[in-house]
């Protein structure tokens, strides 16, 4: 009997075009479930995996790792999910389970790590197969569309923000308003943060009035640290750009004990100083993702707070051109590929 086969979008070797081919059925070993997929976001971070760039990936590959779907097959010693069950899986795809971090709850950073897309075959396709405990359960109130791109930029940014040392009413900046910010914004905005939105143009004004922020500061018009200050400075700003500079340019506008925490995965240089860091004992950190009952938190308080992504529909078949608008700056703010199953 021949081999069941289903539909995947794979990249054959580094910064090749994304193409659509078929692949054996993975059927799930002990302690992984196979996910019809329904929905897959487009992130930023998949250049990484696409390009080669990130450590050990092994082409070809099949990126991906904003999916939501069902649970089809459950493999040997999985308890707790059954067939149907509607599930999401984000940058968090597994751990080891047994060093200090996963056992304290910390299994995103596990050196062992598992990111769908890098460490096994990603969500660009009709099924992935991975461990159950990278399974988050979506809450019924939202579509696999709505849910998907909570799996990644919608727990990083919650996570980062329920984490930092704002409280309500404190001001939190947003720098950025793309596929993590517009989400970073609504989340600021939803925990009771005085949130300031910072970008690049008067254009984004508006837009950054419709996502609920209270402040906005057009970066190309005034100098953003200034403007921080002149609203009491930040408690925290959210770092959700890949700019370097423009990251660095919002130190100054930190207050007392304030906070830079970088949830855009870049490789730039952060030229900050040791005496900008003391004026005030401010800190620069990074915030990942989060494990998989992280994402249940943030899905779950997405839907008491009315926070949505907004997304843009593609299906699976054009996942190259979804790549690409993405890539370019053209989506608005998330793209989503769909798989009609």
């Amino acid at each position: 009997m021949a081999t069941p086969t289903s539909r995947a979008i794979q990249v054959a070797a580094p910064d090749e075009t994304l193409g659509e081919v078929r692949v054996e059925q993975r059927e799930p070993g002990p302690g992984q479930v196979r996910i019809t997929v329904e929905a897959c976001g487009v992130c930023h971070s998949d250049a990484m995996i696409i390009s080669g760039a990130m450590p050990g990936v092994e082409f070809p590959v099949t990126p991906g790792h904003e999916i939501a779907g069902r649970i089809e097959t459950l493999g040997e010693g999985v308890a707790g999910f059954a067939p149907g069950d509607r599930v999401a899986v984000g940058w968090y795809g597994g751990s080891c389970g047994h060093c200090e971090a996963c056992r304290t709850g910390d299994g995103v950073n596990c050196p062992e790590l598992q990111v769908p897309g890098a460490a096994y075959p990603g969500g660009y396709a009709d099924q992935v197969t991975v461990p159950a405990v990278a399974l988050a359960r979506i809450p019924d109130e939202l579509t696999a569309v709505e849910a998907a791109p909570l799996a990644c930029a919608g727990v990083t940014v919650f996570n980062a923000l329920r984490r930092s040392a704002a409280g309500p009413g404190d001001t939190v900046a947003v720098l950025g308003v793309g596929g993590l910010g517009h989400l970073g914004v609504q989340y600021a905005v939803a925990m009771g943060f005085d949130t300031v939105a910072v970008a690049r143009g008067e254009e984004k004004r508006e837009l950054a009035q419709q996502l609920g922020a209270r402040h906005y500061v057009d970066s190309t018009a005034e100098d953003p640290a200034q403007a921080l200050q002149a609203l009491g400075g930040a408690k925290v700003v959210l770092a959700t750009v890949t700019n370097g500079p423009a990251m660095t340019a919002t130190v100054d506008g930190l207050h007392r004990r304030g906070e830079l925490v970088v949830v855009g995965a870049t490789p730039d240089v952060l030229e900050i100083s040791g005496l900008q860091l003391m004026a005030g004992a401010r800190r620069v950190y990074a915030h990942p993702s989060g494990i998989a009952v992280d994402t249940e938190d943030a899905m779950r308080f997405a839907v008491q707070s009315g926070v949505r992504a907004w997304t843009q529909e593609a299906p699976l078949s054009e996942a190259s051109t979804a790549y690409q608008r993405m890539l370019t700056g053209k989506a608005r703010f998330r793209m989503v590929l769909t798989t009609g199953n």
